[in-house]
């Protein structure tokens, strides 16, 4: 046993003696048994003995018994040792000596805290030359540490003051909390990235219409917006708005800790969510982020403006604000909340309306002021505030802002050009236009963003809608069960190729497609002017080998009527074994006549037989070269001569202004030019080629004006016009065609049940006469004839 064992026995031995060991053992055993004291052999000299000495007497234990065990002085290089047996005199089992964690089945994690531990230990050992010299520093903060080291109760405090840190206790609280936060920030910082994905609303836009003269007609689109760059919005406008909402904007690294405070507090507790953002924040909740009010979108939108602000310019961030903002009124944007309340573009904005629209960012249900008197209020003082907050920064004089002493009411109706009833098919053809040449796909134009300049006249829109309507009107008086299944379809093209007009049904949502534009009606004897351009052009044939014969006005044929038409080889049979041959109108026969003469009292049958001579494809090609379609057109037969193609009244318009621009065609157009949020976007020339010559054209509208003159003498006495009706077999269908001042105007009427089949029903009176027919009637009162 070591001296600290010798110390012991010793020291319990004196115990003994002087009745600390004994009796007052008992009486701090109240009355139990005390139990025997053994003296510890040295176990390190005599093992054997020492064991036979310390092994107890079970018996002797009670189980309420105690031991004692007093341990005397013990020096520094001395051990002391005590083993402890059961109490059944037995030597506890030794403690088995522990295992690999291989061998001792320890679970999966505990195999990889050998690994952990390695490598923290290498980091102790790296980093030891680091906390050497770190150790001098810690040594003197150790006494400082240890006062802030809270102790509760304070020591040297009464009452509730030992319950209140000391003034370095809070400094140290604080400081930790700062830099916590800190530590927070710059981790949210790095990990939050700018999303490259835009919100749909944020790039979404409406598509705006306008007239030939630069008037909007109409919108399209789910959102209404109109972007507009920022050197298109006056400085006045924006510093309205920077006045109202961030007058620091040009100066702040893109969010204000102040108002980040405020908008978490109300945010917190469920109080007004609005404010405590600046303009790039409220740009980032825009067009990135949505509008819940939550702090981890708070904290997000505020990471995100740090980084927007350094990597974008001010004035882009201001652009994208002004653009994406919502005004009321169901409109985003400060341009078309300018159209919206003023019915004008922002452009022409002057700083007193600049500050009322600037008041409708703080919300436009409080503060749209032709909603209650309520918000009339507010409107009126926060736009009062805004002026003199311009003063105050030094963006409006004082001179200026006593100008601006009276309220700018807005105007109490939306100003939005929506489309309906005759725009619809308007809006229709320009956007198949717009898409087709300016190379949008479906996609790109759904997106918006697009201002379409269109060719179409309001006042001649106007009055040729009215003249159908009227029409359709009489119609329904005179016979309610036929005008049911009649339908009009009308076109304008001017001579250089623009659509100025068209009607294409009473109403597009109800009808669902345009008349002006269908492809279902039989030109008839409409289509005989260009069978004579043809013959003009080309020449004819009468026999199959030799040159052409030119042709001129005054060619004389047989105008009788059912005259068999004939080839080089003889008559013409058709697959039924019978002759073919042409009628006139009413079947009448009017003996030899020339082609100019034949055209200008609209006989038929000569046609037919030029067609013929010259070669049904050279007339094919002629009426495509003019304007035609080749889709439009059938069998090379020899009734193709009398209308069995089936153009529109926009490509029937066409052709005839082909003739009145002395020959040349240009494609008809919609679209003169289209731009997207004010950048012009490339849009691909309507085609123009020479149909016929010149001298040709003139001598088809030389016959025209002949005709209009003979068939309609009154207004022929005052108007210089060129025209011609068109008829068609079993009267299905009844056509006019007149050029007027350089522009072509096609009426058609026909009927089709839609409802049973596509197989054209008799006009049964609908269309008038020949001299005084509906369509005539149409063309005039839209042209200002009639």
């Amino acid at each position: 046993m070591t001296e600290a064992g010798r110390g012991a026995d010793a020291e319990d031995a004196t115990g003994a003696a002087d009745g600390t060991g004994g009796a007052e053992g008992v009486r701090r055993g109240r009355g139990r048994r005390a139990a025997p004291k053994r003296a510890w052999g040295r176990r390190a000299q005599e093992p054997d003995r020492q064991e036979a000495e310390t092994t107890p007497d079970p018996a002797a234990f009670e189980p309420e018994a105690t031991m004692q065990l007093r341990v005397g002085t013990v020096r520094p290089d001395e051990t002391m040792q005590l083993k402890i047996l059961a109490l059944d005199g037995t030597r506890p089992a030794p403690k088995p000596e522990p295992k690999a964690a291989e061998e001792s089945g320890a679970p999966r994690p505990a195999r990889f805290l050998a690994p952990l531990l390695t490598v923290l230990a290498v980091l102790r050992r790296l980093l030891a030359p680091v906390t050497a010299r770190l150790a001098p520093y810690a040594a003197l903060a150790a006494p400082y540490v240890r006062k802030l080291r809270p102790e509760y109760p304070r020591p040297g405090r009464e009452d509730w003051r030992r319950w209140i840190p000391s003034w370095r206790q809070w400094l140290a609280g604080w400081l930790a909390l700062m830099g916590l936060t800190g530590l927070c920030l710059t981790v949210a910082y790095a990990a939050t990235d700018v999303p490259t994905n835009l919100n749909s609303y944020a790039t979404q836009q409406d598509n705006v219409y306008f007239w030939s003269d630069g008037t909007p007609m109409a919108r399209t689109g789910w959102v209404r917006r109109q972007a507009m760059p920022l050197k298109d919005i006056p400085e006045g406008v924006r510093w309205a708005v920077l006045a109202a909402e961030n007058e620091s904007f040009y100066s702040d690294p893109g969010i204000s800790a102040k108002g980040i405070t405020r908008a978490l507090w109300r945010t917190v507790g469920q109080g007004d969510t609005e404010g405590g953002s600046t303009i790039t924040q409220q740009y980032v909740k825009n067009v990135y982020l949505n509008q819940d009010q939550n702090l981890g979108r708070k904290l997000t939108e505020a990471m995100i403006a740090l980084k927007l602000d350094n990597r974008m310019s001010k004035d882009k961030i201001l652009e994208g604000y002004l653009n994406t903002s919502w005004f009321g009124r169901g409109t985003y944007g400060i341009q078309r909340a300018s159209q919206a309340y003023y019915g004008k573009d922002v452009s022409k904005l002057n700083p007193s309306e600049a500050a009322m629209l600037a008041s409708l960012l703080k919300g436009a249900g409080l503060y749209d002021p032709t909603l209650s008197a309520a918000n009339h209020r507010r409107a009126v003082e926060r736009w009062s505030w805004i002026l003199d907050r311009m003063v105050k920064i030094g963006k409006l004089s004082p001179a200026e802002r006593a100008k601006y002493t009276k309220f700018p009411e807005p105007t109490k109706t939306l100003q939005i050009y929506d489309t309906g009833k005759q725009s619809d098919y308007l809006v229709e053809l320009a956007s198949q236009y717009a898409r087709k040449n300016a190379h949008l796909s479906d996609k790109e134009f759904d997106l918006g963003g697009y201002q379409i300049y269109t060719t179409f006249d309001r006042k001649r829109e106007s009055e040729l809608t009215d003249a159908v309507t009227k029409a359709r009107e009489a119609a329904l008086k005179k016979d309610p069960k036929a005008a049911r299944t009649a339908h009009y379809g009308a076109a304008s093209v001017a001579t250089d190729g623009r659509i100025v007009a068209v009607y294409g049904g009473p109403d597009h949502r109800k009808q669902g497609y345009n008349e002006s534009n269908a492809t279902t009606v039989p030109a008839g004897s409409a289509f005989t002017p260009f069978v004579y351009a043809a013959g003009l052009e080309n020449g004819v044939h009468k026999t199959r080998e030799g040159p052409a014969t030119p042709v001129t006005p005054e060619s004389v044929y047989n105008g009788d009527d059912a005259v068999p038409v004939t080839t080089p080889e003889g008559p013409y049979w058709d697959r039924s074994g019978k002759k073919v041959a042409a009628h006139n109108d009413g079947k009448r026969s009017y003996g030899p006549i020339s082609l100019r003469q034949a055209l200008a009292r609209s006989v038929n049958t000569p046609f037919m037989q030029l067609g013929m001579d010259t070669g049904l494809e050279k007339v094919k090609a002629t009426a495509q070269a003019a304007g035609l379609l080749p889709s439009s057109f059938g069998p090379a037969t020899p009734d193709l001569s009398l209308g069995t193609s089936t153009p529109s009244t926009i490509r029937m318009a066409s052709g005839y202004a082909t003739f009145a621009a002395d020959g040349s065609h240009t494609e008809p157009y919609s679209v003169r030019r289209v731009t997207r949020n004010g950048a012009g976007v490339r849009l691909d020339a309507p085609d123009r080629r020479r149909a016929v010559r010149p001298e040709v054209a003139q001598q088809v509208s030389e016959a025209l004006a002949d005709n209009f003159r003979a068939f309609h003498p009154t207004p022929a006495a005052t108007t210089p016009a060129a025209g011609k009706n068109g008829t068609t077999d079993k009267d299905t269908a009844l056509w006019y065609t007149g050029t007027l001042k350089s522009v072509s105007t096609a009426i058609v009427v026909y009927r089709i049940d839609l409802g049973k089949s596509l197989e054209p029903l008799p006009l049964d009176g609908l269309a008038g006469t020949r001299e005084n027919s509906v369509p005539f009637g149409i063309w005039s009162q839209a042209v200002g004839v009639g």
